[in-house]
């Protein structure tokens, strides 16, 4: 019973968020948007990462925007080592966009890697959409959400990724 009084729930908010219906917005997409805030405890970043200490945690989206308000939403008040947890909806992606946590799909997802390449930015693409390259990449198993890592391009992009981020991937390139 209390299974279903839950999704009933997150089925509420799916309908009731701006313009995103059950219809435009699968589930699949409200718990990728879910994860994209939740990575950010298992990562560290250098210090150089952020302009100062009470610089926001930012979630740039590269591209077109699958989540609709919903990962707006998820991350409202949400707060990481003191920080703000902020979304950015980024057109064009530059140098310095200030980005820790770039989501990359469609037609110009392998330009905003390129862009990024090397700087401490923790990348994230839709395996299971057709982009990938990020460092983490996700992928539908069995119906459900879940998450390759490129351990190397987090290396080369001195970002690192806890191990326990690590164990719950489906795999992890060395």
């Amino acid at each position: 019973m209390a299974l279903v009084v839950r999704l009933l729930a997150l089925i509420g908010l799916l309908v009731g968020v701006g313009t995103a219906t059950a219809a435009d917005l699968p589930l699949e997409y409200a718990v990728k948007a879910s994860y994209l805030y939740k990575f950010a405890p298992f990562v560290q970043w250098p210090s150089s990462a952020f302009e100062d200490a009470a610089a926001p945690l930012a979630i740039c989206i590269a591209g077109p925007n699958p989540f609709g308000t919903i990962l707006d939403e998820a991350v409202r008040g949400q707060r990481f080592n003191g920080r703000a947890v902020i979304v950015r909806h980024i057109d064009t992606l530059h140098t310095g966009a200030g980005c820790h946590i770039l989501f990359a799909g469609g037609d110009g997802a392998e330009e905003a890697l390129r862009m990024v390449a090397h700087q401490p930015v923790l990348t994230v693409t839709d395996r299971s959409r057709g982009t990938t390259g990020g460092i983490i990449q996700f992928v539908m198993v069995a119906g459900r959400v879940r998450f390759l890592i490129d351990q190397g391009t987090a290396q080369d992009s001195g970002v690192a990724i806890s191990s326990k981020l690590l164990g719950l991937a489906v795999s992890v390139a060395r």
